[in-house]
């Protein structure tokens, strides 16, 4: 197994201080390095980050940042297609995203860029976000059905109406059933 990487070691703390100075467009990766050196020989921790390391760290969180970005443009762009799709094939997109998650998660694992300890923790998030899927998907099924209901039943309320103004006003019974059929949307 090869050897935890500098940064893997460092204290929560300063580890969370390496994120804020990489995201400063401002400060460069010598002067980060410097920075965190700085901040573990005040704190007595006995390791130091190298420019490697740091730069390592860096591309990494790039990485990260441009798959991050990258998914939430993909997430946009379907969730602006998908408006008006009917609610089964956004389950079915759904569905299809969290299969490609756990596939990827067990790519990693197998490639060893995740370890045994981090994999159910994030198996468990893929499984938390699956159940949440499902509620949602099932809510706005019920939702859906709820919204047919009612345009069904105000639909059903219109034609009635109709239908007695227009045997008030003399329209044959064949032309009565025909409005109502043509109110409630139902074929001749």
């Amino acid at each position: 197994m090869p050897r935890p990487s500098s940064i893997e070691t460092l204290p929560p703390d300063v580890l969370e201080r390496l994120q804020e100075l990489l995201r400063d467009p401002r400060v460069t990766q010598l002067e980060v390095t410097k920075r965190i050196n700085e901040l573990l020989a005040a704190e007595g921790f006995p390791g130091r980050v190298s420019k490697s390391a740091v730069n390592r760290y860096a591309q990494r969180m790039e990485e990260v940042g441009a798959k991050l970005r990258q998914a939430r443009e993909v997430a946009e762009m379907w969730i602006g297609k998908l408006g008006a799709v009917p609610q089964g094939q956004v389950g079915q997109l759904v569905n299809e995203l969290l299969r490609t998650l756990a596939f990827e998660l067990s790519l990693k694992m197998q490639e060893g860029e995740m370890s045994a300890e981090e994999a159910p923790a994030v198996a468990k998030i893929i499984r938390d976000m699956a159940v949440g899927m499902e509620k949602l998907e099932r809510a706005a099924s019920e939702n859906l059905k709820r919204e047919e209901d009612i345009r069904r039943q105000a639909a059903e309320e219109a034609a009635s109406k109709a239908e007695k103004i227009a045997k008030k006003r003399g329209l044959s019974k064949e032309a009565v059933q025909e409005l109502r059929r043509e109110i409630l949307g139902v074929p001749s």
